[in-house]
C-alpha cells in the first residue's frame, strides 16, 4: 500500500512516496531560496506559481524513484494548512484532482502534526508519551504527545516565532537569505557572554514564549556599534543564540517535569541549529532521557513527514473530499484523535 505525499505549504514543493510495510520508498523536494533571496524573503505570489510548476515533474520523479506507478497509489496526501494560502491552494487543487482522476482517497494533513511526527520516519522512534518543541520559522510550540492525534499545547509564543526571530537578526547583522544558516556560522566565531541579552519569560511559570523583546535587545546592540563596523557582529550573532538556545532548553525542562516525560522530540527548520541540538542533548543526558530530532533533511518542509502523517489518517479511515479547503491558521487542538 503506497501514498503520495504532497507538501506546498510555503516555499518548498515537496513530493514522496510512503508505503505501509518498507516505509519512506522516495522523496524529491525543490527549495524556492534561490528565487525569494532577491527579495530578501518569500513572496507569496512567487511561491504559488512555482509550486504549479513543479508539482507535476515532481510527483513524476518520486514515482519513478520509487518504482511504482500511478495506479499503484491508495490515497494521496497534501497539506491543508496551517500556511500561505496561495501556496496552499496549489498543493490542495492538484491533489485532489489526481486523487480524484485515479478514484482514490485525498487525505488534508496538519502541517505541524507532519512536523510533529517527522521523528518517527527514523529507525529509532520515541516512545510514548513525550514533549515535543516545533520550532521554525512560523511556530514555536510546546506540546504533549500522549499518542498520535492526542495533542496538549502546553506553551507558544505570544509573539514572534523563533525563527523569525533569527531571521530579522541575521537582516540586521547583513546577512543574506535565508539567514537561520548565515547566522549560526558567524555565531560559532563569536562569543556567548560578550551582550547580556534577555531570555524572556524565562522566570514565568507558564511554559510560553516571548522573542520580541529579544529583537529588539539585538537592534538596540547593532545600533551602537560604530557605523560600519562589523567586528562585533560575530559575538552578537553568539550571544543572541545563546539567548535563544537557554529559553528553550529552559522551557522543555520545565514541561519534562510538568508532565513527568523522559523523551523529547524536537522537529521544524529551526532545531537543524547545532548549538541548539547541543544544549537539549545535554539536558536529556543530564535528566536522564532521551531526546529525538528529525534528521537535518527533514527538518524543513518535506514531502515525506507529510507522506507519514497522511498514512496515519489514512489507516484510521479520515479521508478528505475533492473539495478544495485549506487552513491558512489551524490548530492542532481542532484534529481529531487518531
Amino acid at each position: 500500500m503506497y501514498i503520495l505525499g504532497i507538501e506546498s505549504s510555503c516555499d518548498e514543493t515537496g513530493v514522496a512516496v510512503y508505503g505501509r510495510d518498507p516505509g519512506l520508498v522516495s522523496h524529491v523536494l525543490h527549495t524556492q531560496i534561490p528565487m525569494h533571496a532577491e527579495y530578501g524573503g518569500v513572496v507569496p505570489e512567487l511561491a504559488s506559481r512555482d509550486h504549479i510548476k513543479r508539482l507535476v515533474p515532481l510527483t513524476r520523479l518520486a514515482l519513478e524513484q520509487a518504482g511504482i506507478g500511478q495506479q499503484d497509489l491508495a490515497a494521496v496526501c497534501y497539506t491543508a494548512g496551517p500556511g500561505l494560502i496561495g501556496a496552499l491552494l496549489t498543493g490542495a487543487m492538484y491533489a485532489g484532482a489526481l486523487a480524484y482522476a485515479l478514484k482514490i482517497p485525498a487525505v488534508p494533513v496538519h502541517h505541524m502534526e507532519a512536523h510533529l511526527l517527522a521523528p518517527m520516519l527514523e529507525k529509532v522512534k520515541p516512545s510514548l508519551p513525550y514533549v515535543a518543541l516545533l520550532i521554525s520559522g512560523g511556530h514555536t510550540l510546546l506540546i504533549l504527545v500522549e499518542n498520535p492525534g492526542e495533542y496538549q499545547v502546553l506553551g507558544q509564543s505570544v509573539d514572534d516565532a523563533v525563527g523569525e526571530a533569527f531571521d530579522k537578526t541575521a537582516k540586521l547583522l547583513g546577512i543574506p537569505y535565508p539567514g537561520g544558516p548565515g547566522l549560526e556560522k558567524l555565531a560559532l566565531q563569536g562569543d556567548a557572554a560578550a551582550f547580556n541579552f534577555p531570555r524572556p519569560m524565562l522566570h514565568s511559570k507558564e511554559l510560553d514564549f516571548s522573542f520580541a523583546g529579544l529583537k529588539t535587545a539585538v537592534l538596540l546592540a547593532i545600533e551602537a556599534q560604530p557605523e560600519g563596523d562589523s567586528s562585533r557582529y560575530a559575538d552578537i550573532a553568539r550571544s543572541f543564540t545563546q539567548a535563544v538556545t537557554d529559553t528553550l532548553t529552559h522551557k522543555c525542562r520545565a514541561a519534562l517535569k510538568r508532565c513527568h516525560c523522559h523523551n523529547l522530540v524536537v522537529a521544524g527548520g529551526v532545531s537543524a541549529n547545532s548549538m541548539i541540538r547541543e544544549s537539549l542533548s545535554a539536558l536529556m543526558t543530564e535528566v536522564g532521557g532521551r531526546v529525538f530530532f528529525a534528521r537535518r533533511e527533514f527538518c524543513t518542509d518535506n514531502g515525506a513527514m507529510v507522506a507519514y502523517a497522511g498514512m496515519q489518517r489514512f489507516l484510521s479511515g479520515q479521508c478528505g473530499t475533492y473539495a478544495v479547503k485549506v487552513h491558512p491558521r489551524w490548530s492542532l487542538s481542532d484534529l481529531p484523535g487518531l
